[in-house]
């Protein structure tokens, strides 16, 4: 029998209940491996923070007990019968969903968001040090549900929301309508070329008044975007950056080593996220979420 039918025949044999407590039990031996092999001097407090929790916890995301007082159940979801599209209620203001999630998952994803943005997880975006001012050009790659942007609507002047997955451009319209006069919704991929489903921030903002704050989830494709805004964030005076550093092992250091280059001052979140995907499973296990550059 070949690898690919016994790995066939596990997922058929095995719950998937099951196979995910046994890939988070061989995770967090590598995890603790990786962490016990370095010298006391290479490990640091926070490190050691995280690893403290995660030896008395389930393998997470977010280390850390803030987590605990988020309760799926408590989400309230509502249905807009006129649009057919169900919502929660985000600070006041209707946040849609995809036309087909569930009312469970919609509870799930937006706990999760809920804890991302947490006063102390290392995924929130704003701190009272790092804020989005009045008047500023929000451009947010990788906007999925759209929550930052509508959490500072009423204060911006200009939001560019790109997102590549059309299933989210119907929700993000109805979210948006109230304030679809400063609100644009682009359905490419930024990236470092163009093409009919790439864009670089150079070429899409040839012709407009420039942003002065970006900012980047985009699942790994980081460096491809700021590759291709780079003449962008080298020449601008004034800039806020606000981007994920954790999807690949080594995102951190070769984004502060960009944004130096560039003369912006950078500061990473507090704390320590754990992200599992398999092909990115690779030291350090524990890396920071966001970065916050600007300058």
């Amino acid at each position: 029998m070949s690898k690919r039918e016994k790995k066939s025949l596990y997922r058929k044999l095995v719950p998937k209940f099951i196979r995910r407590s046994i890939s988070d039990i061989s995770r967090k031996k590598l995890i603790f491996d990786y962490y016990n092999a370095l010298p006391e001097s290479e490990v640091n407090s926070e490190e050691v923070e995280a690893l403290t929790y995660l030896k008395k916890h389930r393998l997470c995301v977010f280390p850390y007990s803030f987590q605990d007082k988020y309760k799926r159940k408590d989400v309230e979801v509502f249905k807009d019968e006129k649009l057919n599209l169900k919502y929660i209620l985000f600070e006041g203001k209707r946040l849609y969903f995809k036309r087909k999630s569930s009312f469970r998952g919609i509870r799930r994803n937006y706990t999760n968001l809920l804890l991302e943005q947490d006063l102390n997880s290392p995924h929130r975006y704003l701190t009272d040090d790092f804020d989005i001012s009045e008047n500023d050009i929000l451009v947010d790659v990788g906007s999925a549900e759209g929550n930052l942007p509508l959490a500072v609507i009423e204060k911006v002047k200009k939001v560019y929301l790109f997102e590549t997955d059309e299933n989210w451009l119907e929700p993000l319209r109805a979210t948006f309508a109230p304030w679809k006069d400063k609100v644009e919704i682009i359905n490419k991929f930024v990236s470092d070329k163009n093409d009919e489903n790439h864009t670089t921030l150079e070429e899409f903002f040839k012709d407009k008044e420039h942003f002065n704050v970006l900012k980047i989830d985009a699942e790994g494709a980081e460096s491809d975007i700021l590759k291709g805004g780079e003449k962008i964030l080298s020449e601008q005076k004034s800039m806020k950056v606000l981007i994920c550093c954790y999807h690949k092992p080594n995102d951190e250091k070769e984004f502060n080593l960009f944004f130096k280059k560039h003369n912006f001052a950078t500061a990473c979140s507090n704390g320590y996220m754990i992200f599992t995907d398999p092909k990115t499973f690779f030291p350090p296990y524990l890396r920071r979420g966001v970065m916050r550059a600007r300058k």
